[in-house]
């Protein structure tokens, strides 16, 4: 069980830092099944309540876990590689299709915006004790959220949707406790909750979201928070319906103690409505990046939610970064302000080379998932494999190994670069490439 690993120490927290030596150094693997407190009290010759205490310390820091009468083992590594490595880099003369960038034409130009913000710094710079959101932003983004009936909250601006969900997290939960997520889903998320010492548990999902019976078993099991994205869910494009919606508020509402957190990924590229599910849990947090639509670099995003976890946020960020550019927000406010986003037109452009392809796949026996957004899913038997082919064929896409849990495999095509005449050859490339296969959680 231990090896030849000696666990030292006579007052709790040399306990604790004794085994965290252990995992540091490899010595105790991830699995290893610590002594029962009762043992190694006896062998160290300190009182059971020491090492109680000891372990209890390393529960919070996520280093063991506990499973009931299997005792307490040592807790799978935080992810020290992401996902998002696990990609294949784009050869010459090769299409890259895994990315999962937006369609630089579809954004908006930037120069204005930039200008218009610089000559507001000038009449007055940006300082150290000014507020942390600027007035017209926030107001222009709760009047955003106000229009698709996201519940009245504060708003305040954050560094992308990861680093609000982040925050939010860290804002009430510990390490050792459970997050649902979805299954396949955001690999940046996937890898952020195991690094923040927290564990992972899947929830299936379908053209309309995650499913009510399967949010329901993870909240049973004891998950302290749910992670949804309501538009656009990378990879497989789900969108939550208005009927979903309500079975899930209606799950959520015998579980008022459950942290929700709302990803909106597809704001402003899906012409689809957002259908919240805040307001029937204790604690929430609504998270809307700029960057699908306005562009990634510009790390901007509104998180509103109720009025703790908000103040517990910000609170955290002035300890850290302090605030979110004001340059930058002002720069946001000039593009909502002017339109320079046409959300229809987008999500028409999106839409039909999605729409394309999925109908094009299915005229080859393949089945495709991609409701919205700008990715699509392709379930396959062997990912690898049919990575592998597609790139000998002529295109890079991304392994479904970034995306899932426990769900069968799958690649994911993004469609940002694709124009009329690629759909025909590329559902021939996928076709040769991936044999159909029962996709996890698209019942």
């Amino acid at each position: 069980m231990l090896g030849e690993y000696r666990i030292s120490g006579r007052r709790a927290s040399d306990i604790a830092a004794s085994v965290e030596r252990g995992v540091a150094s490899g010595d105790l693997a991830p699995g290893h099944v610590l002594p029962p407190l009762r043992e190694l009290a006896s062998l160290l010759g300190v009182n059971p309540n020491t090492v109680a205490a000891a372990y209890r310390t390393l529960r919070d820091r996520g280093v063991i876990e506990t499973a009931g009468r299997r005792g307490s083992r040592v807790r799978p590594r935080p992810a020290s590689t992401a996902r998002g490595s696990l990609r294949v880099e784009a050869p010459p003369g090769v299409r890259d299709l895994g990315d999962g960038n937006p369609d630089p034409a579809l954004l908006p130009a930037l120069g204005e915006a930039l200008a218009v913000a610089a000559q507001e710094y000038g009449r007055g710079p940006g300082l150290y004790g000014d507020a942390a959101v600027v007035p017209r932003f926030a107001e222009l983004a709760r009047a955003g959220l106000d229009a698709d009936g996201v519940p009245a909250g504060p708003v305040v601006a954050v560094s992308g949707s990861l680093d609000a969900i982040e925050r939010v997290l860290t804002a009430h939960l510990k390490p050792g406790d459970t997050v649902a997520v979805e299954d396949p889903g955001w690999g940046a998320l996937l890898d952020l909750v195991p690094a923040l010492g927290m564990r992972i548990v899947p929830v299936a999902l379908d053209e309309e979201g995650p499913l009510p019976g399967e949010v329901e078993r993870a909240l049973r099991a004891g998950a302290r928070a749910l992670v949804v994205t309501d538009r656009a869910q990378n990879p497989t494009g789900a969108t939550t319906g208005a009927g979903r919606a309500a079975e899930l508020r209606s799950v959520l509402a015998a579980h008022p103690d459950v942290l929700l957190i709302e990803d909106d990924h597809g704001h402003a590229i899906v012409d689809l409505p957002v259908h919240s599910l805040a307001g029937v849990t204790e604690h929430w947090a609504f998270v809307r990046s700029v960057s699908k639509a306005y562009g990634p670099d510009l790390r901007v995003a509104v998180l509103t939610g109720d009025g703790l976890t908000v103040d517990r946020v910000t609170g955290r960020q002035r300890l850290g970064p302090g605030w979110v550019s004001a340059l930058l927000q002002r720069a946001v406010t000039h593009l909502w302000a002017t339109g320079a986003v046409d959300t229809p037109a987008v999500a028409r452009s999106y839409g039909e080379r999605r729409d394309a392809l999925v109908r094009a796949l299915g005229e080859r026996g393949i089945t495709a998932y991609g409701r919205t957004g700008m990715n699509v899913w392709v379930p396959v038997s062997d990912e690898t494999g049919a990575v592998a082919r597609m790139l000998h064929s002529g295109w890079v896409v991304a392994p479904g190994a970034r995306f899932r849990i426990t769900s069968p495999q799958g690649i994911r095509l993004t469609v940002s670069s694709l124009s009329a005449a690629d759909i025909g050859p590329l559902a021939d490339a996928v076709a040769a490439a991936a044999a159909p296969a029962r996709p996890a959680g698209h019942g």
